[in-house]
């Protein structure tokens, strides 16, 4: 029987924590495909899917805090997470070059993603051997 071979993966999430299974299931993927072996190249977050990068989100104390969930699976594992920054400013997620840009009070992105455009998508779909999607369903 032949191995299985190895893959890497850039995953794109476009559903919001707390109103989606998408940064869950993703989640449960990325640290399944890790332990067998793969990698993950990077995370790429679209539409709702940037609010997982929000440092203000607070859940309930006995609910999962699934964007500190993120920030600590991605820095143990050295792997990029980035916002789409169309998607992230319309949605008031922005960092510290956006918030002097825009002249706003404050800056928001949760270490370690970064902000970005969609070049970052497109080359994760030209480096990785499979891009994976996790939709908000519906």
């Amino acid at each position: 029987m032949a191995a299985n071979p190895i893959h890497s993966y850039t995953l794109v999430i476009t559903g919001a924590p707390y109103s989606t299974q998408a940064p869950q299931t993703a989640l449960s993927f990325a640290r399944a495909a890790i332990a067998a072996g793969h990698t993950v190249d990077r995370v790429f977050l679209y539409g709702d899917g940037v609010h997982l990068a929000s440092s203000l989100c607070t859940p309930p104390s006995d609910e999962t805090h699934w964007p500190t969930e993120w920030s600590i699976f991605l820095t143990n594992n050295g792997i990029p997470g980035v916002a789409c920054i169309a998607s992230a400013l319309r949605r008031g997620l922005v960092n510290e070059s956006e918030r002097k840009r825009y002249e706003l009070s404050a800056s928001n992105l949760l270490e370690p993603f970064i902000i970005a455009g969609l070049g970052e998508w497109v080359e994760g779909n030209t480096t990785s051997s499979r891009t994976l999607y996790f939709h908000a369903g519906g």
